[in-house]
Parts: C-alpha cells; structure tokens; sequence
C-alpha cells in the first residue's frame, strides 16, 4: 500500500528518494538536555557520505548536500527532469536558492522532517511558495502525521508521504479536518472575512 498523498488522493509514487549513507551521530547537548533535532546551520553531510551517495538511474530526488557536490553531474538530468531536491529542516532554503535561481527548473522540491519538533517545515513550504515563487511539486516527508497534514496544505505542500507506520487513507481524511480557515494562507489566501460577505 503507498504512503505517497497527491493533492487529494493516494497515488503511486514514481520519484525514489535518495538518502544519505548512514552515519553515526554525536548525541548532541543544549544546557544539559539532549537536542532531538538539528540546529538551524549545523553540517547535513560529511564529504564521504556525499561522494558515498549512490544516484540511480530513473527520477530521484537528491540531498541538498549532494545537489550542492555534484550539481554539474547531475545537469543533464535536470534537463530531463529526472532530478528533485529534498532538503533538511535545518537547512536554509536560501542555500538551495542561491545553487538554483530558477528553483521551478526542479519538478519536485522535497522538506525532509526527521523528527517533528518545531514549525521550520511550515516556514520553508511558505517561503518557497511565496518568496521564491516555486510552482511544481513540494512534498513533505519523513515524522509527517495526520494532525499536521490540514496544516502542511495551508502552507503550500501538495504531496505528503506519511509515516510507514501509519495510514495514507486515514492521513488523506486529515487535509479536510477544517472546512473554513480563518486566516489566508498559501493554500487560500483571503482571510474568511473577506471571502464571506456578512449579512
């Protein structure tokens, strides 16, 4: 069963997901408390893993620290349109940005959550949307459950992958779960009020 949610409906995903090869991580402290997520600016990828980074063949969506390496060989399959980018929550958008000033030259552009902690994925999908003017294909993968799925839509997501351990179906049911946001947003920009005359 596909975990992979397109506007509104369950599809099959037909973009692999390039990861980075695994390493293992410093347990990292912030007044004595352990850190559950990556601080804004900390290092994605090691030089190994990037050189380690295997790209296969077909339509692959690859690590911003791979795209930012091998970005000229990778060129011609972004003139195929074989080549999406996903980046990190604490990976600037600008860095992705600044590498490809025609970002809708990137028929997907993936925000990877590793662990929900804080509102940085909501950030990035409004920026791309709104300031960078991105059109095509932004999805959100990796900690993304149901509650936050109504949510991602407003902020411009339109392709979710869920959580292996949960259900598309149910996450899908999730992008309705409010009929009339009151505030405007990247998915409806008019506040209610100004999309409902009062009587």
């Amino acid at each position: 069963m596909s975990n992979y949610i397109k506007g509104n409906t369950v599809a099959i995903d037909t973009w692999q997901t390039v990861q980075l090869p695994a390493v293992e991580e410093a347990v990292r402290k912030q007044a004595g408390k352990v850190v559950l997520f990556k601080l804004t600016g900390a290092p994605s990828a090691t030089a190994e893993q990037i050189a380690g980074t295997e790209l296969p063949a077909g339509k692959i969506i690859v690590p911003l620290p791979v795209w930012l390496a091998r970005k000229e060989e990778l060129a011609s399959r972004v003139a195929a349109g074989e080549i999406g980018v996903w980046i990190d929550t604490h990976e600037l958008v600008e860095t992705l940005v600044e590498s490809q000033p025609d970002l809708n030259a990137l028929p997907v552009i993936g925000v990877h959550v590793e662990r929900f902690a804080d509102g940085r994925n909501f950030s990035i999908a409004t920026l791309l949307r709104t300031r960078y003017g991105y059109k095509n294909e932004l999805r959100v993968f990796g900690d993304v459950l149901r509650d936050q799925m109504f949510f991602y839509q407003r902020c411009g997501f339109d392709a979710y992958v869920v959580r292996a351990d949960r259900s598309a179906e149910d996450a899908l049911r999730g992008l309705s779960d409010f009929s009339e946001p009151y505030q405007g947003a990247v998915h409806i920009d008019q506040p209610l009020w100004r999309r409902h005359a009062r009587v």
